[in-house]
């Protein structure tokens, strides 16, 4: 047993720091765990900032609460831009670092620098200048908009910091420098830990800024980890050897990765909209039903992310291998990190089912919160082992550049099932706001099944990157 438990304190070790490591030979075990280690950690930080900010804000009441989450819902549309360009630069980055061309991949991550910058303009401006209007549009309450038009204002005009740390810790995770991106979220998430009692609750020289200080920090923290992401890449270290020559912009070049990441922002927008009109149905029950949605969709983050983590690192794989012209242990890779998905979700299934209330109960003390959301986790829970193996596969079509396949699959699943099957249950059967989380189980599980059919069809392996 020691001998064992050295192994794997060692396997750790090499994780989490800069390696050497060749991603298209040797055990597929082994490259996927050298991956999967800092990726999911990486994800579990993310989900640490909304954590985080639930956790003080909830102290300021249900409004409060509700702010956040509804601006959150907003903010998912950035995400899911930032997420779906991130999508393109690590197939990119991936196929490249996997033939060799590492200057190639370094002039791919130039241009994503070039898109964020552009994109971080007008959503910071829109964000700054539409910021009640938004809340507004999603139904809030007055008091609601009171408290949440500043976190919304803060957050949007930040954008720079949310889009900056998606891309270029795509850019390392195609590469294979995984360990980088877990760093910058370190940082970005001790800052935001410092920081936001400090902002919310006015301690010591700070002001007291309510909701609107829990924006601040996360953007002051996400910020913080931007600046680290750009002190290593033009530090030339790492796998991607990024040089200032690399910020050359290539219009062809910069048109190819938009191209490629058009699918994947399609995949988030499609899925963002749905979440907007769950929401926005949510709401149709009041405050208390949008602050159990809200600390719900927190805690089920906290497990969706690092098994989002889990498929990146099938992603990397799937595109080093198929720029090494190894399209059979592309495939490999991603049935083992499935495998080992389905494993994971299974188990933080079985605690969230049993928990539930208990881990809702860490975030409100008011009763109608709490019933509802121990019963959206219990339901949603029901799904995990489904949704593991799907978010796996549908990553590692992305790692492929096949960001059309899912895209279409998306719309199918959440379009034209959840979001219909979601309204009727909630207002035509006697289940309320639990019918939405009922449909959230049918959708996931349908998409699942519909990517695992198309999968095995094989298309994937001839797209171009």
């Amino acid at each position: 047993m020691p001998g064992l438990l050295g192994r794997t304190v060692e396997f750790l070790r090499e994780a989490l720091r800069d390696n050497d490591e060749e991603f298209t030979t040797g055990p597929i075990g082994r490259a996927l765990g050298l991956l999967a280690v800092p990726m999911m950690l990486e994800m579990a930080m993310e989900s640490i900032f909304a954590v985080v900010d639930i956790a003080f804000v909830s102290r300021l009441g249900t409004d409060a609460v509700a702010a956040v989450g509804i601006t959150e819902a907003l903010v998912t549309v950035l995400y899911a831009v930032a997420i779906g360009l991130g999508m393109g630069v690590t197939a990119m980055v991936s196929r490249r670092i996997g033939s060799k061309d590492v200057d190639g991949a370094a002039r791919v991550t130039g241009q994503s620098i070039w898109i964020g910058l552009l994109m971080s303009i007008v959503i910071g401006v829109i964000g700054v200048i539409y910021a009640r209007n938004l809340l507004e549009l999603m139904g809030a309450s007055e008091g609601v908009i009171r408290q949440g038009a500043g976190f919304t204002a803060v957050l949007l005009g930040g954008s720079f910091s949310i889009v900056y740390l998606f891309l270029l810790n795509a850019a390392f995770r195609g590469a294979g420098d995984a360990a980088v991106a877990l760093r910058s979220l370190w940082i970005a998430n001790g800052v935001n830990i410092v920081l936001d009692p400090c902002f919310i609750f006015g301690i010591g020289p700070f002001p007291e800024m309510g909701v609107t200080g829990a924006a601040v920090a996360t953007t002051i923290g996400r910020g913080t980890g931007v600046a680290y992401q750009l002190w290593f890449l033009l530090n030339g270290r790492g796998r991607l050897h990024f040089a200032a020559r690399h910020l050359g912009f290539r219009g062809t070049l910069a048109w190819r990765l938009v191209r490629i990441s058009l699918g994947g922002i399609a995949q988030f927008l499609i899925a963002t909209a749905s979440w907007i009109a769950l929401m926005r149905i949510i709401a149709m029950f009041g405050s208390s039903a949008i602050a159990a949605y809200t600390i719900a969709l927190r805690m089920m983050e906290f497990i969706f992310l690092p098994a989002w983590g889990l498929g990146n690192a099938a992603a990397t794989l799937v595109g080093q291998n198929l720029g090494a012209g190894k399209p059979d242990r592309a495939e490999a890779s991603a049935w083992r990190a499935a495998k080992y998905n389905v494993v994971f979700m299974t188990s933080a299934a079985a605690v969230m089912f049993v928990f539930a209330k208990t881990i809702t109960g860490w975030f409100t003390l008011d009763p109608d919160v709490l019933e509802l959301g121990a019963n959206c986790l219990r339901i949603i829970a029901i799904g995990f082992p489904l949704y593991a193996a799907g978010m796996t596969i549908v990553q590692a079509m992305n790692g492929a550049g096949d960001t059309e396949t899912p895209m279409t699959l998306n719309l199918v699943a959440f379009w034209l099932v959840q979001i219909p099957l979601a309204f009727v249950l909630a207002t035509r059967f006697p289940f309320g706001a639990n019918g939405v989380f009922i449909a959230e189980v049918v959708a996931e599980s349908l998409l699942t099944i519909l990517c695992i059919i198309v999968f095995r069809r094989g298309g994937w392996k001839t797209h171009a990157a």
